[in-house]
C-alpha cells in the first residue's frame, strides 16, 4: 500500500511539474490585442458585358430591326453593377508606430483598389498604401490615427527552436484569434522567398492570418506570419513567419523611399553537397560554391573566381548560395565588406564593394541563373551556343540560339525558335550578353539586317524597330 501511494506521489510531484512550465497566455493576448489589426481590401474588376454590339444572325448590322432584337436579347444587370465589380481578400497586419504605420503581407494588399484597417475597438479607416516588396511578402500601410498601441519587437536573429510562440490573426474573417505553438525551425528556404529565411513554426495558422504577429512569451513580435504548408487548405502544423528583422528593413526602405533596393555582388553561387564538399577538400557542406561570375561585376572586380567557396561574408557565416544571395541582398549599397573564401584548400580573404541590384543588373542575373536573355525589343529570347550547336550547324565562333519567339518584331519578320542570329545591323554576335547590347543601341524606324543561320543554310531577314518599342 506504501509502494502505491510513493507511485501516486512522485506522478503527481512529476505532473505538477510539467505544468509548471506550460506558459500563461492569457496576460500575453490582453497585452497585445489591440495592436492587431484586420487587413480588408477591394479589388475592382472590370465586367462589361463583351456581347452589346453583337449582331442577329440573318438581319443587317445597322437595321433598326436588329437593334430593336438586341436590345431586347440583351441581358440585363442592375446599373450599379454594369460596368464593374467587386473581389474582396481579407488579412491581418499590426501596428508598428503609434503615428499610424501598419505592417501586412504583400499578397493581402496585391491589386487593391481600396484598403481597409479595422482596430479591436472596431473603428475603420482606409488604409495608403506606402509600399510594397513582393520578393520578401512585406507590405506597409498608413491610416490617419495617433496615439496607436504600437507592438514591441525582438530580434530575430536570436531565436531558438523549440521556443514557444503566439500568433494573433483573422483566420476566415474570426477577428483576434490567438493561437500558439512552438518554433519548429529557423532559416527554412522556400520557393516564393529567395530573400527570406523563414521561421517555421507548429502554431495553427490559416487563411487570414497572412500578415498578422507572431510573438514571443515576452509579448514582441518575431516574425509576421505569410505561408502554410497545406494540403487541404486548412492548417496542418507547418507555417512559415518572415522574421521581424527582415519585415522592419524592408518596412524602413518603403517608409523612406517607398521602394527596396538590394545588394549585388555578379556570383552564381549554389549549395554544396557532401560528394561536391568531398571533391573540394572539405569535410562538410558548408558554403556558397562559386559556379559563375558576371562580367565587370564587384565580385569579379574582388577577384573571386569560378570555383571559390564563400564561407563568409561581411564577417557572418556564409552555409549556402541561399544565404549568401541574403546577406548579398540587404547590404548596405556601395559598402566594402570582406570576403572570406576556400581556393584551392586555402582560407584568403578579399574586399567587396557592393552594388545595387538594378534592373539591368537583374537581366544579367536572370541570364546567368536561366542561361535565357529576353531581348524585348524583339521579343525573343536567346541563349549563348552550346558546342553541339556549334557541330549541328557548322557555326565557329559567333551567334546566339533563339531559345522562344513571341507575338512580336522577330516572329513577323519570320525569326523562328532554333534559328542562329549571327549578325545584326553588320556586326556579328559574340554573346547573348553582347547582343543584349547591340539591341539597346539599334536605329528606330528603319529597317535592320538580320544574318540567320538555320539547318538549310544561311539567310537574311529584316525587322524594323518602332520608336515605341524602346
Amino acid at each position: 500500500m506504501k509502494n502505491i501511494w510513493l507511485v501516486l506521489l512522485l506522478f503527481s510531484v512529476a505532473y505538477n511539474s510539467n505544468a509548471a512550465v506550460i506558459p500563461e497566455f492569457v496576460p500575453l493576448v490582453k497585452q497585445n490585442y489591440a495592436s492587431v489589426v484586420n487587413v480588408s481590401t477591394t479589388q475592382r474588376v472590370n465586367n462589361s458585358n463583351k456581347n452589346s454590339t453583337s449582331t442577329i444572325p440573318g438581319i443587317e448590322e445597322n437595321s433598326p430591326l436588329n437593334e430593336f432584337l438586341r436590345y431586347l436579347l440583351t441581358p440585363r444587370k442592375p446599373k450599379q453593377n454594369q460596368n464593374r465589380s467587386q473581389n474582396q481578400s481579407l488579412g491581418s497586419g499590426f501596428i508598428l508606430s503609434n503615428d499610424g504605420y501598419i505592417i501586412t503581407n504583400a499578397h493581402v494588399v496585391d491589386g487593391a483598389s481600396q484598403i481597409l484597417v479595422r482596430l479591436s475597438d472596431q473603428r475603420e479607416f482606409e488604409a495608403e498604401l506606402i509600399g510594397k516588396d513582393k520578393p520578401t511578402d512585406i507590405a506597409l500601410l498608413k491610416i490617419d490615427e495617433v496615439d496607436l498601441p504600437e507592438v514591441k519587437t525582438f530580434d530575430s536573429d536570436k531565436l531558438d527552436i523549440g521556443q514557444w510562440v503566439l500568433a494573433i490573426g483573422s483566420p476566415f474573417g474570426l477577428e483576434h484569434t490567438a493561437s500558439q505553438g512552438i518554433i519548429s525551425g529557423l532559416g527554412r528556404n522556400l520557393p516564393s522567398g529567395m530573400y527570406v529565411p523563414f521561421i517555421q513554426t507548429d502554431v495553427a495558422i490559416n487563411p487570414g492570418n497572412s500578415g498578422g504577429p507572431l510573438f514571443d512569451l515576452e509579448g514582441r513580435v518575431i516574425g509576421v506570419n505569410s505561408q502554410i504548408f497545406t494540403k487541404s487548405g486548412g492548417s496542418i502544423g507547418l507555417s512559415f513567419a518572415i522574421p521581424i528583422n527582415v519585415a522592419l528593413n524592408v518596412a524602413e526602405q518603403l517608409k523612406s523611399n517607398q521602394k527596396v533596393t538590394r545588394g549585388w555582388l555578379g556570383v552564381n553561387a549554389q549549395n554544396l553537397t557532401q560528394d561536391l564538399a568531398k571533391s573540394f577538400g572539405l569535410k562538410a557542406p558548408i558554403g556558397a560554391l562559386v559556379a559563375g561570375i558576371l562580367q565587370s561585376s564587384p565580385a569579379d572586380q574582388a577577384g573571386i573566381l569560378p570555383g571559390d567557396i564563400i564561407i563568409e561574408f561581411n564577417n557572418k557565416p556564409i552555409e549556402s548560395g541561399t544565404a549568401l544571395v541574403r546577406s548579398v541582398g540587404f547590404t548596405i549599397i556601395n559598402a566594402e565588406v570582406p570576403v572570406k573564401l576556400i581556393r584551392n584548400n586555402e582560407e584568403i580573404t578579399l574586399t567587396v564593394q557592393v552594388k545595387e541590384l538594378t534592373d539591368d543588373v537583374a537581366t544579367q542575373v536572370a541570364l546567368a541563373e536561366s542561361g535565357d536573355l529576353s531581348i524585348k525589343s524583339l521579343a525573343i529570347k536567346v541563349n549563348d551556343l552550346t558546342e553541339e550547336h556549334r557541330r549541328q550547324l557548322l557555326v565557329a565562333e559567333n551567334g546566339v540560339i533563339v531559345k522562344a519567339t513571341y507575338r512580336g518584331i522577330a516572329s513577323r519578320a519570320g525569326i523562328r525558335r532554333s534559328d542562329v542570329i549571327m549578325q545584326i545591323d553588320g556586326k556579328y554576335i559574340k554573346s547573348a550578353r553582347h547582343f543584349l547590347e547591340l539591341a539597346k543601341e539599334l536605329p528606330l524606324d528603319r529597317p535592320i539586317s538580320l544574318l540567320i543561320r538555320r539547318i538549310s543554310g544561311p539567310v537574311y531577314l529584316s525587322v524594323t524597330i518602332p520608336s515605341s518599342t524602346k
